[in-house]
Parts: C-alpha cells; structure tokens; sequence
C-alpha cells in the first residue's frame, strides 16, 4: 500500500479544525458529517460539494479515495479511487450567503464510482480531497480517451501523494468522508 500521507493528514486535519470540513450532498443524505454511515444504494452518484470561504476566481479538484479496501481489517488493495474530478467553479449558495456550491464545468479525469464493499466486510471509508486546481492543469491529459470510464486496475493502490506531486497540487483546501457498505 502507498505511503499516502495525505491521507492520515486528512483525518486529522477534520478531527483538529471543523472549519476544514467539505460540505457533502450524498444521495438524499444532506449536510454529512464526518464519519456518517450512508447506505450504498444511496451513493452510487457523485456527491455535492459545497465550502465556505472560497475564492470565486479559483477553480478546484476533488480526490475521493476507499482507504479501507479490500476490507478494513485487511487493506492490500487500496486505496481505491473512487473520482477525481477537474474544474470545479464556485457559484453562490441559494441556501447560505457564505458558502459555495462547487459545479462541475468539465469531463471527470476519473469517472465517480460509488461504494462497493464486499460481501460481510465492515463500512469503508469513502474520502474526498478538495484542492485548488493548478493554473494550466489539463484534465484530459490524465484522463482515458474520448470520456471512457477508467478501468479497475488503475484505481487500486492509488498513491495520493504522488498525484498531488505529479500535477503539483497545494494543501488540502477541506475534506471530508463519510462510511458504507
């Protein structure tokens, strides 16, 4: 399994400062707070996300992760990517002056995926990274051609850390996850 320091920073980073969480939309599940269970049937679609205090001038990009594959207990084939999704645009919120909804304005670099756990495993942990995009970053050079959904072996093991080298992403702007199974 990769080093994926990210990771571990991540959960910490939520546990330390509530200030840093996503705002996550999953299914009919509004408002997710870290850690909530949400059944799978009810995430098989891309999230929502939503942040207070963005730059409107800034595009971002979201990582979701299944850190907890092939089962918790037993993580030899994770983590798992689950989307990474460019160009996302921060337009006001019609609900809270404050915070931004982030819309998608481009083709996924990876198609979402939603939870899958085996059959009798525990919940997974299904994490999503926000990140200011890189100026210049081009989502189709990292993504399969012509919009193909991207194939199961390029998603296990992925090594967080060496994508956000890779394409040169910052700090982590707000995180959050949520359980399934």
């Amino acid at each position: 399994m990769p080093a994926n320091n990210s990771i571990k920073k991540t959960l910490s980073l939520i546990e330390n400062d509530a200030t840093k969480v996503l705002g996550l939309d999953v299914g009919k599940h509004t408002n997710v707070q870290p850690g909530q269970y949400i059944p799978r049937a009810d995430a098989q679609l891309p999230p929502k996300l939503s942040f207070r205090g963005l730059s409107p001038n800034t595009t971002y990009m979201v990582v979701g992760l299944d850190i907890d594959a092939p089962f918790p207990s037993f993580g030899v084939l994770g983590p798992i990517l689950h989307w990474i999704q460019s160009d996302l645009q921060p337009t006001p919120s019609d609900s809270d002056s404050t915070t931004y909804d982030l819309k998608i304005t481009a083709p996924f670099v990876a198609n979402y995926i939603g939870p899958a756990p085996p059959p009798g495993s525990s919940p997974h942990r299904y994490i999503f990274f926000l990140y200011e995009q890189p100026v210049g970053f081009e989502g189709e050079k990292y993504a399969p051609p012509g919009g193909q959904k991207l194939g199961n072996m390029h998603r296990m093991r992925f090594d967080l850390d060496a994508w956000e080298t890779k394409i040169g992403l910052g700090d982590i702007v707000a995180t959050n996850y949520f359980a399934s199974n």
